[in-house]
């Protein structure tokens, strides 16, 4: 029988249907297994210079020097500041909600709205087919479990004791004070000290005092524990993941098992190059002894004292560090790895004894520069990039290897081709930084300005010759124009951000 020749066009038509579709179905569960996953640890309190790869040969970091290694370190990524004493709420605010300083922080007062919910990193990348699982330090005024779809053991910003201990710190006008009506009764336990090589007031090692132990188990170990649990979960999908692993480590109470604690000895210990044991301006910047940061150590600051808490943070984050070795090992026996990017950064520095200062409540270098490694299946292994990048461009970078559109109100931007070495250009003129109404800050071409407004100071630093900024430039009479001009573009920058102050009363005017 023959089949007449229209009937046979149809039935080559029909089959070549059949054929494209079967061919569009595979190349979208092509496109879908293609996704990347996403991985995101997070320190606390960590600064750039904390790292062994980077430079520092005191601290034992070896899995963070594989990131190091195997993938590309921005070496000048900033935190752009805080409308509050509690920097890590601010910072991770702009993280999550891909606004700036001041942006962000009339945007946490609606986090509770639905539609805000959606705009969050997380909800975006969910909104786009990811698996989205969050556990440790949240800190940011939504709800954890309303923007993830899975999230466990989800932490304050400070353990319950050590938040106490804040309240009743912020309750002191000074020291001094507390010092003359017996510190050793008022003052809570871990401040203040060490007053001598015999104070033995407080120890890192004591899990009686909670802490970092409340529950049984050192919170960074808890942390690794459900992060490996949730790898071995998702190693059996292939839906893309989005993880967001947040230590509270290597914030205070810096606490960390005994053999952590071995690894470091006070004698071998270095003081950093830019110490002093008080920075002349502190009181006018809000680092006042009430600070609960600064209170940590007696003023004026002793070697002793800087020494010891500088063996703790290091202590911290090499315990810190062993944990992630075990993240980076489940990440490898998953099969994933090929199609997963990780990224590794912290809120902010730290200041550790820099300036006469501990905390991170400064626009100096130390404490809004953290680190910022990523890696990835094509990113550039064991490279460094000094472009300037917000470590908040983290958000926008994400969605870039996913293939979403950048959303509007996202301010920050990708960093995908300086890390994939397509770009050396940042995206940046210049870096803007804040602290309450007390400091603001521009970094250009390589020099930074700072401004003090309660007592109308403006300082300068050449960062290429002295990137301590221990040697203020401003009153020399060839900087002057520099400093004017920086003066400008830190208003300019004022106006962009939405900035409420109005600093025009310390224009450089001799």
């Amino acid at each position: 029988m023959t089949i007449p020749y229209y009937m046979q066009y149809q039935f080559c038509v029909l089959i070549l249907a059949i054929i494209l579709s079967s061919c569009n179905n595979k190349s979208e569960k092509i496109a879908k297994k293609t996704k990347p996953n996403i991985v995101f640890i997070f320190t606390d309190d960590q600064a750039n210079t904390s790292i062994h790869a980077l430079g520092n040969k005191e601290i034992i970091t070896p899995n963070i020097d594989k990131l190091v290694e195997a993938g590309t370190t921005f070496t000048h990524a900033y935190n752009m500041g805080s409308w509050s004493g509690a920097v890590c709420t601010a910072s991770r605010t702009m993280l999550n909600s891909g606004r700036s300083v001041w942006r962000a922080n009339n945007f946490r007062k609606h986090w509770t709205e639905n539609d805000s919910l959606n705009k969050t990193w997380s909800k975006i990348l969910e909104n786009q087919g990811y698996e989205t699982y969050m556990t440790g330090k949240w800190h940011v005024d939504a709800k954890a479990d309303k923007i993830f779809n899975h999230t466990k053991h989800i932490r304050p910003g400070m353990p319950k004791d050590a938040w106490n201990h804040y309240k009743m710190i912020a309750k002191f006008d000074s020291l001094a004070q507390v010092k003359n009506r017996n510190s050793a009764s008022i003052m809570p336990n871990g401040y203040n000290r060490p007053l001598s090589v015999s104070d033995t007031s407080w120890s890192p090692t004591d899990s009686s005092k909670g802490g970092f132990w409340d529950g049984g188990k050192h919170w960074s170990e808890v942390l690794a524990d459900d992060a490996i649990s949730f790898i071995d979960t998702a190693k059996n999908t292939d839906k893309p993941f989005f993880m967001y692993l947040a230590f509270n480590a290597p914030h205070d109470p810096r606490q960390a098992p005994q053999e952590y604690q071995d690894l470091y000895n006070l004698d071998e210990l270095t003081l950093p190059n830019n110490y002093m044991p008080e920075y002349t301006f502190r009181n006018d910047i809000g680092n006042g002894d009430n600070l609960r940061d600064e209170a940590l150590a007696p003023f004026p600051r002793t070697e002793l004292a800087i020494k010891t808490h500088t063996k703790e943070y290091y202590a911290s984050i090499t315990h810190v560090d062993a944990q992630i070795g075990g993240i980076l090992e489940a990440l490898k026996s998953s099969g994933k790895m090929d199609n997963t990017y990780i990224f590794f950064s912290a809120d902010h520095g730290l200041a550790m004894g820099q300036h006469g200062l501990l905390g991170k409540q400064s626009l100096f270098d130390h404490s809004i520069r953290p680190p910022l490694i990523i890696l990835g299946p094509d990113i550039p292994k064991n490279k460094k990039n000094n472009a300037d990048v917000y470590l908040q461009d983290i958000m926008a970078t994400t969605l870039d290897l996913a293939g979403i559109d950048k959303p509007k109100y996202i301010e920050f931007s990708t960093f995908l081709d300086l890390a994939k070495a397509q770009s050396n250009q940042s995206k940046y003129d210049a870096i803007y930084g804040a602290y309450l109404d007390v400091q603001r800050m521009i970094r250009k071409d390589n020099y930074k300005l700072l401004v003090f407004p309660k007592i109308k100071k403006v300082l300068l630093f050449d960062l290429n010759t002295d990137p301590e900024e221990i040697h203020d430039i401003a009153n020399l009479s060839g900087e002057r124009n520099r400093v004017i001009s920086l003066f400008k573009d830190l208003q300019q920058l004022q106006k962009q951000m939405e900035d409420p102050l109005d600093i025009s009363d310390c224009f450089p005017s001799h």
